[in-house]
């Protein structure tokens, strides 16, 4: 490991640009920061894409429309939406720890909830409840995260800690083949949703073990001291205005795109593609794995050749892969293939993401900051899947996701290029 100086840097020694160089250059806080925010995304994850991965069942269990099927997941982006912007602003106040306990707590009640509902209108309720803590905990997680490492790293790090949500799909996609191998669809759906609570358990190992980065405790106690209480709104005031405007649209055509295919991709493999429940887990598999290679692969480059670079290439190269991937009259082995791609690019640019918005806001308004742009991308991006749903019966389902995803995908290529570079930066308690 290299020494460090004072302010956090190295001595004698260049930094170490390998995907895994920031984790060798941790501290064990720092680790344990690590490994906690990675296992919060990750579960988060799996809470998310249980519903996609049933969404077949609930759709001939309740004999629900498919844009109906799809505002469910819409409103538990919406929730998350408002939760994330409100945990985010809440962090700020009280710190990243004791909110991210909160958030963790919430979603994983409410994914128990799911497992007991008896309609589809109770189901919605739920879900929709659930999303208020799954938009907090990644907004909070990754600021936690960003604050903790030094700027070298930061890339790498936040982005490796948002490869756990591929691991928490895989498990999703996984606990899937296994529940519906073992029990009738009629109460296997019901055992998915018991599974995610699960996360409960993470919040005795955050109690335990983690807390506030030192610039943030001294953030806090700074703005006590001034009686400085910043308001909700002051993200969208002064120099900080084009920067949230900017930001949010952004995330919108990020977020957008990817729930547009996520939570759609299970069903068109199974009608338009024609492949039952159990085997499309090899397909979804192949995509998991590509996006959680893309997620690793994103976080080196994001510190490699900067936020914005990153943005620019993956949204090209998820567009065409996309348009591949669901119009073209491909024979299943290569449907097979392009899923690594189409996962690749899909999630990769997300790695970017986390560091990016964490380097553009000051301290004392990091949480309201991040918290409202990444979940602003979510409340509209939610609205994606209900449109798909909703559109699909008229031009089928993968024209109807294809639209909706490169449509997203150019807003974030658009945006992209009209962003600054945030590679590099440091951050501090004042600023």
């Amino acid at each position: 490991m290299a020494e460090r100086s004072a302010d956090g840097g190295t001595i004698g020694t260049m930094p170490d640009t390998s995907l895994v160089g920031f984790y060798q250059d941790m501290n064990l806080q720092e680790r344990r920061t690590f490994w906690a925010c990675a296992a919060g995304w990750g579960l988060d994850g799996m809470d998310f894409m249980l519903y996609p991965l049933v969404i077949g069942t609930i759709i001939k269990l309740w004999h629900v429309s498919g844009g109906e099927a799809g505002l469910a997941a819409t409103a538990t982006l919406l929730a998350s939406s408002v939760g994330g912007w409100l945990a985010g602003y809440l962090s700020d106040r009280i710190g990243r720890t004791v909110t991210l306990q909160i958030t963790v707590a919430w979603f994983s009640l409410f994914s128990l909830v799911c497992a007991f509902v008896q309609s589809f209108d109770q189901l919605l309720i739920a879900r929709t409840l659930l999303g208020i803590g799954f938009g907090g905990e990644w907004a909070v997680g990754s600021i936690l995260m960003g604050e903790m490492v030094r700027a070298q790293y930061r890339g790498r790090a936040v982005g490796s800690v948002q490869s756990a949500w591929a691991v928490g799909w895989g498990f999703a996609v996984l606990a899937q083949a296994v529940i519906f191998s073992l029990a009738p669809p009629e109460v296997a759906w019901r055992y998915m949703f018991a599974l995610g609570a699960a996360p409960a358990v993470l919040i005795f190992f955050i109690r335990r073990h983690v807390e506030d980065a030192p610039l943030a405790k001294q953030s806090r106690a700074m703005q006590a001291a001034a009686n400085d209480r910043p308001p909700l709104t002051e993200i969208f005031s002064g120099p900080h205005l084009r920067t949230t405007i900017l930001a949010s649209l952004m995330m919108v055509g990020a977020q957008g795109a990817y729930y547009a295919m996520s939570t759609w991709v299970p069903h068109f493999l199974t009608t338009e593609r024609h492949l039952s429940l159990v085997s499309s887990t090899g397909y979804l598999a192949t995509l998991i794995v590509g996006s959680f290679a893309g997620f690793l692969t994103g976080a080196w480059l994001a510190d490699a050749i900067g936020r914005r670079m990153l943005f620019l290439t993956f949204a090209v190269a998820a567009a065409i892969v996309m348009l591949v991937y669901m119009l073209a009259p491909l024979p299943p082995q290569l449907i097979w293939f392009l899923g690594f791609p189409l996962g690749f690019f899909s999630t990769g640019y997300f790695s970017g993401c986390g560091p990016y918005l964490t380097e553009l806001y000051p301290t004392r308004l990091r949480g309201s900051g991040q918290g409202f742009c990444y979940n602003f991308g979510r409340g509209i991006g939610a609205l994606f899947p209900a449109m798909v749903g909703y559109l699909s019966g008229s031009v089928g389902l993968g024209n109807a996701i294809t639209i909706f995803a490169v449509s997203a995908y150019l807003l974030f290529f658009v945006t992209a290029l009209f962003s600054r570079e945030t590679r590099g930066k440091e951050l501090h308690a004042h600023a």
